[in-house]
């Protein structure tokens, strides 16, 4: 059994959740929250017996054995010192930091503790994506030669998101962070980014944020192949994740956000989707969100890798190497020019 301690009560520790349902040898066991109201309403909803407001306590119960980190991106570091102190292994919501020195020192935190590191990037754990790079590896559309990706809603839930330096940045860090690293999955991981070339602005929401509500960001491999990111915060009609990757022999596209339920109706219905502006009118409900979005298979291959001492796919280091595309990103955008990837090798190696 694998005890887990879920460090947050809000939206995506709601996913965790859900997440978690179907994996076997898993249980929640400890959940934290600032307010001790919030912490308890949480516990109760998904039968958690222990609740916590500060995180040192969550990381010094002994009956913890993995940390979720499902908090804001600037408590994500700080988790991850309090964490390792308590010699706990960890896994970390994306984006793993605000930017590429906080995310090398999470790396550093979590090798000197020797502990195992997971980074929750849902994306790669979508059922759909995770097919469509079955049949890369088989294949099916030869040479990957270009990936195109759109990860796009009206904005976000929190009003942490919007404060860009709390956050860390905009759309972009928020949406583009699942497509870098999707497009590192369907190039290849041994297939380095060399540079970037960004755009961003803030073209509705000028009442919340001075940071990017619209993004797009193009990025280029060493050997020349591309991949291109739009990320939105302005989209109207709920979430959309779409990939498109072409190759010297076919192509592939995935839409995790579509679904084969659509409806005309006139009463609400509750809960449809993450975004959905909607509960009235057409209407296109997601069945099982979590398993779709890729909740389910990371938090399964992340506590079976716990279970064997086994590293997982996607770690600190990857989310690190994220944050180094992202803030070259963030420096073309301000330069107009294509702008280096820097990453310590020492880190990535």
């Amino acid at each position: 059994m694998v005890r887990i301690g879920l460090l947050g009560s809000g939206f995506v520790a709601d996913f965790y959740m859900e997440g978690l349902r179907d994996v076997p040898g898993t249980q929640v066991v400890a959940n934290y929250s600032r307010s001790g109201e919030r912490a308890k309403e949480f516990g109760r909803r998904h039968g958690v017996s222990h609740q916590y407001t500060t995180m040192e306590e969550l990381c010094a119960d002994e009956e913890v054995d993995l940390v979720v980190i499902a908090l804001p991106n600037h408590l994500h570091l700080p988790a991850t010192r309090v964490a390792t102190a308590g010699g706990k292994a960890l896994v970390c919501t994306k984006p793993l930091a605000r930017n590429a020195a906080e995310a090398a020192e999470m790396v550093n935190l979590v090798r000197k503790a020797g502990v195992m590191h997971g980074y929750a990037e849902t994306e790669v754990f979508s059922p759909d994506v995770m097919r469509a790079r079955d049949m890369i590896e088989s294949g099916a559309i030869g040479d990957v030669l270009t990936v195109r990706a759109r990860e796009a809603h009206s904005g976000p839930h929190a009003a942490h998101f919007w404060d860009g330096e709390t956050a860390g940045g905009g759309a972009l860090l928020d949406m583009g962070c699942h497509t870098v690293e999707a497009a590192r999955y369907f190039f290849g991981k041994e297939n380095r980014i060399k540079d970037v070339f960004a755009w961003g602005a803030t073209l509705v929401h000028h009442d919340k944020t001075k940071a990017e509500d619209n993004a797009v960001l193009l990025l280029r491999l060493e050997d020349g192949r591309t991949s291109l990111t739009e990320a939105s915060w302005t989209a109207k009609g709920g979430m959309e994740l779409r990939n498109e990757i072409y190759g010297t022999m076919g192509r592939i596209v995935t839409d995790t956000s579509s679904t084969r339920i659509r409806a005309f109706i006139q009463q609400s219905a509750g809960y449809l989707m993450e975004k959905a502006d909607a509960d009235t009118g057409w209407v296109f409900p997601i069945p099982d969100e979590a398993r779709v979005y890729g909740y389910h298979e990371e938090m399964r291959h992340f506590t079976q890798c716990f279970v064997e001492g086994k590293q997982p796919r996607e770690d600190f280091v990857d989310g690190y190497i994220v944050n180094c595309v992202l803030d070259a990103a963030y420096r073309s955008m301000k330069s107009g020019r294509w702008d280096p990837v820097q990453v310590d090798s020492k880190l990535a190696g």
